[in-house]
């Protein structure tokens, strides 16, 4: 017996969280027509079980704490189809983006002297993490600073 869209609208979100326009694309994947896509994942949205604004802020909440900077997140957040007025929101509640770069940094040379080489790389990896120069800049020369700081000891 094939399911409504509606139930299988429930158990998309017993799985995960969706926002509204990723719902009715989910659901449209699994056969259902736009228009009812669309008229389902609004109800979900009446009864509480779909909210952009959280489902925004979980995506960049989960994407920062993975290493990722804003760039990469908005892209998250674009490809998980949220409504952009939920965008400014989510990422202000992001942790400093500077402080973010730099522990990345840290994580990735682990802590020991390196060559220009090496930063150079490890600047092209903070990049495609989605970070800015204007982030990444003052996260190498903290690195740097503070690798300096510690040889003199």
């Amino acid at each position: 017996m094939p399911q409504s869209v509606k139930e299988q609208a429930l158990r998309l979100l017993e799985r995960r969280d969706y926002g509204r326009d990723e719902l009715a694309a989910k659901l449209v994947e699994k056969g259902a027509g736009p228009e009812e896509a669309a008229a389902v994942a609004g109800r979900m949205v009446e009864l509480g079980y779909v909210n952009d604004a959280n489902y925004a802020s979980m995506v960049a909440r989960h994407y920062a704490a993975r290493g990722f900077g804003p760039g990469r997140v908005r892209d998250e957040l674009r490809r998980r189809r949220v409504p952009r007025e939920y965008w400014d929101d989510a990422l202000g509640q992001l942790p400093d983006d500077g402080e973010a770069a730099y522990r990345c940094l840290c994580a990735r040379l682990r802590g020991r002297a390196a060559s220009p080489e090496e930063l150079r790389r490890a600047s092209a990896a903070l990049s495609r993490r989605g970070f800015s120069w204007e982030e990444i800049r003052p996260a190498l020369e903290r690195y740097k600073s503070e690798f300096d700081s510690r040889e003199e000891a």
